[in-house]
């Protein structure tokens, strides 16, 4: 389901069930069955997996303002993606609370959560 001013571009694939609400931009991510950004957000170069939600006005970081490659942890080691832009990876049932801002190649575990307005710097 696409709400209003849905902005969907880039190499994006949106699973069965997915909701991108009004004033949304996706770019280049996956969002698997059931995820919901439903409105006011932005999500760049991310993977969003099954029943993730993220609230009204969360946005994704991709791209590091010091222009480094952003990392990700792989097998418990922050390792370069090296791509310029990375966003986030959201594991199923992870959701978001308003105004939440996470930070290029951060991993919500499955089921994490934010608290409203929270930065999210670190993989939870």
């Amino acid at each position: 389901e696409l709400g209003p001013n849905a902005y969907i571009r880039g190499a994006t694939l949106l699973g069965e069930g997915t909701h991108v609400g009004s004033g949304v931009e996706v770019k280049n991510s996956v969002l698997m069955r059931d995820a919901a950004v439903p409105h006011l957000s932005y999500v760049g170069d991310s993977v969003l997996g099954t029943d993730v939600n993220f609230g009204a006005g969360t946005k994704v970081a991709n791209l590091r303002h010091d222009d480094a490659d952003v990392r990700f942890t792989v097998k418990g080691e922050r390792v370069s993606t090296g791509r310029r832009k990375f966003g986030v990876v959201a594991g199923p049932g992870a959701k978001t609370g308003i105004n939440t801002s996470l930070n290029a190649g951060v991993r919500l575990s499955p089921g994490a959560t934010t608290a409203p307005g929270e930065s999210v710097t670190r993989d939870r």
